[in-house]
């Protein structure tokens, strides 16, 4: 008995680890866009470079393809972001950073067709800004 709770541990801490540092890259990649492009905002290599971090990421690409979502979604629901919500608050920046978390994500795909005020207001609402 005690050693199927010690492989239960191990497998709990694993699948924790893993966790983890998933969040921990999404956050590092949206970050390091953030301030690669702070000064060039509507250049078109953001979106691309959106688009491809989180296609290689397999819990956001499994959100993409269960929506179908292209490069074209993304620069859509970016320009609609970048009309209510380009400004920044510490490492957050509501065009980038809606794109790497997978609730926020599933949310925009899901209203793509929204107005810009209401997906951003419930972006800023979703990361307490």
């Amino acid at each position: 008995m005690q050693y199927i709770f010690f492989i239960v541990l191990i497998a709990a801490t694993i699948i924790f680890i893993a966790g983890i540092w998933r969040a921990l890259k999404m956050s590092r990649k949206s970050v390091e866009l953030i301030a690669k492009y702070e000064h060039d905002k509507n250049n078109p290599e953001l979106i691309e470079e959106i688009y491809s971090a989180i296609n290689s990421d397999f819990v956001l690409n499994k959100i993409l393809r269960e929506h179908c979502a292209k490069v074209e979604d993304i620069k859509i629901l970016h320009r609609k972001l970048m009309q209510w919500g380009d400004f920044r608050k510490y490492n957050r920046y509501v065009p980038i950073t809606s794109f790497f978390n997978r609730t926020a994500l599933k949310y925009l795909l899901e209203h793509k067709n929204d107005d810009a005020k209401s997906l951003t207001e419930k972006m800023m609402n979703h990361f307490h800004i």
